[in-house]
């Protein structure tokens, strides 16, 4: 392909790009293909010759098409966000073509530079404490990952390592190995299962901190547990705390624990994954208050700032020029732009919710403070495992549970960049016309189960249906 190919089969792309944009909820926004569907549609091994542009893009619709989960249709409201926008995908675009390898300043200044005054950006719009910018006296500042999972154990490591050091200036005869075996670390019961995988990699112990009736992590029930393994001969170094977990959306009390972490030498870092692109509006802002009590903070742009995967801020170098992404959507949406996206998606969910909570067959699980609503149906967990299995398999909207309490329940996050309230009104449609037909059916269920003769025959009796 040269540069006049290029130019001809790029514009083909970018039509379509856009045209798979705009058409997306057409298509089912959920695969209904078995494991292992690809290897069969297509070759062994690799072409010797160049094939043709045409056939590889036939190939897309007929090979890749089938088998994706469309996370940008408005149908779509599985997981997260998975932020993208136009702005986004061209910078993604001119990213790939400068193709520089951003390892150090000298490799590419304007890569090295660049980041960092975007993360400079991003943090004067989270009105983080000045000690988070690098444009100042302090010593932090924001540097670009891959994960929030990697952003997590990047800061982990480096506790570990500020806690050894520490130990080893008062207690100079004891070795690292020692001290690595008595370190031990907290996180919440409902932190996203890749802070516990940290702990696993960085060889220390954590132990998960209950959570109160709104899922969040209180200062007693920490401070308890740390003095607990002081006793013990423990030394508590890290805590892990929350902001919008992954289950329910709830928020540790960061403005107790913050305090508590200070006292005790323990490095505070917060995970605000999803919830961290809500902090630039000023009603959401408060959630992030005690964050000047914290070593380090990461959030995922590219879930809820139109950032394109794959975009975190926490606290390691990134080789990639993908700071690029992020000016241009600053600079083509701009602050308002921005916070209007995050509010519009807020709304959604609350609309949502009140649909639920006027239906005395549903219940809201968590209170709805962002783009989350956790909801089920009243009654057993079967019933609600029955429902989604109906709504997965009519691949009409997409879904995820969660388990909150013992009880497996539902959640609905608002995703999509194109999701409007027609959207949401016709998904709730659809979810109670499943729900109907499920709870039509559980009354003959029931009494199969129940009401059977002695000689294994059904005994017939009337049975009033289901509440609808």
């Amino acid at each position: 392909m040269d540069a006049a190919e290029f130019r001809r089969r790029g514009k083909e792309m970018v039509d379509y790009v856009a045209d798979y944009l705009e058409k997306i909820e057409e298509r089912p926004v959920y695969p209904d293909l078995e494991p292992g569907y690809l290897r069969d549609l297509i070759p062994t091994e690799a072409p010797c010759e160049p094939e043709s542009f045409e056939d590889l893009m036939q190939d897309v619709e007929r090979v890749i098409m089938p088998g994706i989960t469309h996370w940008h249709s408005p149908n779509f409201f599985a997981y997260f966000p998975a932020a993208s926008s136009y702005p986004a995908m061209l910078a993604d675009m001119l990213c790939g073509a400068i193709g520089c390898i951003g390892f150090s300043w000298a490799a590419s200044p304007a890569c090295t530079e660049l980041e960092t005054v975007m993360l400079d950006w991003l943090g004067k719009m989270l009105q983080l404490p000045e000690c988070f910018i690098a444009g100042t006296h302090g010593h932090g500042g924001g540097v670009i990952q891959s994960t929030a999972s990697e952003a997590t154990l990047m800061s982990l490591l480096a506790a570990r390592c500020k806690a050894v050091r520490r130990v080893q200036a008062v207690e100079s005869e004891r070795s690292e190995s020692d001290v690595l075996s008595k370190l031990v670390a907290y996180t919440s019961d409902q932190a996203h299962s890749s802070v516990e995988r940290a702990a696993l990699i960085g060889a220390v112990m954590m132990r998960k901190v209950p959570t109160d009736e709104h899922f969040a992590v209180r200062e007693e029930m920490l401070k308890k547990m740390v003095e607990e393994d002081k006793a013990a001969g423990l030394i508590p170094f890290y805590f892990c705390a929350t902001l919008g977990t992954t289950p329910s959306c709830a928020f540790d009390h960061i403005t107790k624990l913050g305090p508590l972490c200070n006292k005790e030498n323990m490095w505070m870092h917060i995970d605000a994954a999803y919830a961290g692109s809500a902090f630039i509006c000023p009603e959401f802002r408060p959630l992030l208050n005690g964050i000047e009590y914290a070593d380090s903070f990461n959030f995922n742009p590219h879930k809820w700032l139109l950032i394109n995967f794959d975009f975190i801020i926490p606290i390691k170098k990134q080789i990639r020029f993908r700071s690029l992404k992020m000016w241009f959507v600053f600079r083509l949406y701009g602050l308002k732009g921005l916070q209007a996206h995050i509010r519009k998606q807020v709304a959604l969910a609350k609309e949502f919710e009140s649909l639920v909570q006027a239906d005395n067959r549903f219940e809201i699980c968590a209170e709805v403070i962002l783009g989350l609503v956790c909801f089920r149906l009243k009654g057993s967990n079967e019933l609600n495992q029955n429902l989604l299995k109906r709504i997965t398999k009519s691949r009409e909207i997409h879904l995820v549970p969660c388990q909150l309490s013992g009880r497996f329940v539902l959640r609905f996050a608002i995703c999509a960049r194109t999701t409007e309230s027609r959207h949401i009104q016709r998904a709730w449609r659809h979810i109670t016309q499943l729900a109907f037909e499920l709870l039509q059916e559980q009354p003959l269920r029931e009494l199969s189960h129940s009401h059977t003769a002695s000689d294994g025959k059904l005994l017939c009796s009337h049975s009033r249906p289901g509440a609808v």
